[in-house]
């Protein structure tokens, strides 16, 4: 991810001429999470399908989070995968991120399934997570 930010602020350190370029735009676009150069990550969520996705490179490949209910309201948390092309940007973080999101705004419990969604939640222990998760 680190590399793909430093290339996108190396691509508008050159597109802007160096009188215009100011402290606030290259920290706006460090901060900006993209994908490839001036395409931002956007997690979509289809409730019917029950699956988080993300659109990579136009629309011909995407990296998803699958999940079911299994009951009334608890998720079972079954899989997440990017293709090898894109791991190591944080697209699986953004889709865990959104799937612990949804737990959470839904009130649901959630099994863990998946190693990645364990993983990230060990990483990000947020008390608004841990009070969903069913151990």
């Amino acid at each position: 991810m680190n590399t793909v930010l430093n290339e996108f602020k190396l691509v508008v350190a050159r597109s802007v001429p160096s009188c215009c370029r100011s402290r606030d735009i290259m920290a706006q676009a460090a901060q900006m999470n993209v994908i490839e150069i001036n395409s931002p990550i956007r997690v979509e969520h289809d409730k019917k399908r029950r699956q988080f996705s993300i659109r990579l490179n136009g629309s011909y490949d995407k990296a998803v989070l699958l999940y079911e209910y299994v009951g009334k309201k608890t998720v079972d948390l079954q899989h997440t995968e990017v293709p090898d092309a894109y791991r190591g940007r944080g697209i699986a973080k953004d889709l865990a991120k959104a799937a612990m999101d949804f737990v959470v705004e839904e009130d649901l419990k959630a099994h863990l399934t998946c190693w990645y969604i364990q993983k990230y939640v060990k990483e990000n222990p947020h008390p608004h997570y841990l009070d969903h998760i069913i151990h």
